[in-house]
């Protein structure tokens, strides 16, 4: 898998969260998101309960509540359309604060806002406690199709590579006094993204090359070898386990 990776989501400490193999933490996560959105809207007090639970997990982790709704503000164009939608679903209508709005589109937006910010609070908690690489070599454990986990790797290093040619093919463009203002330096921009293609499908091709020449046949090596404990996987299964609970309550009562 190469070198480690940080990333600007990671946040670097030494925590029982931090300590756990990366597949216990993504089974975990998953299997959290699955109770979430499996438990029926009108049980308002579940997801309360869920909130209550990503903030222990947070304090466990210790993430701070500053640093975890920051990157929350990801979901907001899906609170946007959350809010367009007890104007536009049609059913019954009610008065809230002088609008007359769907009661179907008011339980939809809340339905989506609340599972939606449940399920990327859980997702930032997780990015929050685990490296990237960490997170490939999870996938990897968890026996995702190796093709998957590849192209995730490839995906996630030429990111990093591609924005760093275009930092600095935006640098050479202000060194030689260019401003894009209007329309007319389209032209200029539209030259950029072209060059910027080449030469990262060029970078492409050199490197496959160069991992032909020392023997990659369509897998990669597994170089560290992430395991688990029973303790270790009884202590991940705690939040999935609760939010099982709270759901099943939410079904029953």
């Amino acid at each position: 898998m190469g070198a480690g990776h940080a990333h600007k989501l990671f946040r670097h400490g030494h925590s029982p969260v931090h300590d756990l193999p990366p597949h216990c933490k993504l089974a975990a996560v998953f299997a959290f998101v699955v109770v979430v959105v499996t438990t029926p809207r009108e049980a308002v007090w579940a997801f309360g309960l869920y909130a209550l639970l990503i903030a222990g997990a947070a304090a466990v982790a210790r993430v701070p509540a500053g640093f975890l709704l920051k990157r929350l503000l990801i979901e907001v164009p899906f609170v946007a359309f959350a809010l367009l939608m007890p104007f536009v679903v049609p059913g019954e209508q009610t008065q809230v604060l002088g609008l007359s709005v769907s009661v179907p589109g008011l339980w939809g937006a809340w339905n989506v806002l609340a599972k939606g910010t449940l399920g990327v609070a859980a997702s930032v908690l997780l990015a929050s406690t685990t490296e990237l690489r960490s997170l490939l070599l999870g996938l990897q454990r968890l026996r995702l199709p190796p093709l998957l986990v590849q192209i995730a790797s490839f995906m996630i290093r030429y990111g990093d590579v591609i924005t760093d040619e275009m930092r600095r093919m935006s640098i050479a463009r202000r060194s030689r006094g260019f401003e894009a203002r209007g329309i007319r330096q389209w032209g200029v921009l539209g030259k950029s993204a072209g060059a910027l293609f080449i030469r990262s499908y060029e970078r492409g091709e050199r490197v496959h090359l160069a991992m032909v020449s020392r023997g990659y046949t369509g897998s990669m090596p597994v170089i560290d070898e992430v395991t688990a404990s029973r303790a270790q996987w009884a202590y991940a299964a705690a939040l999935p386990v609760l939010a099982l609970v709270v759901c099943l309550l939410g079904w029953t009562v």
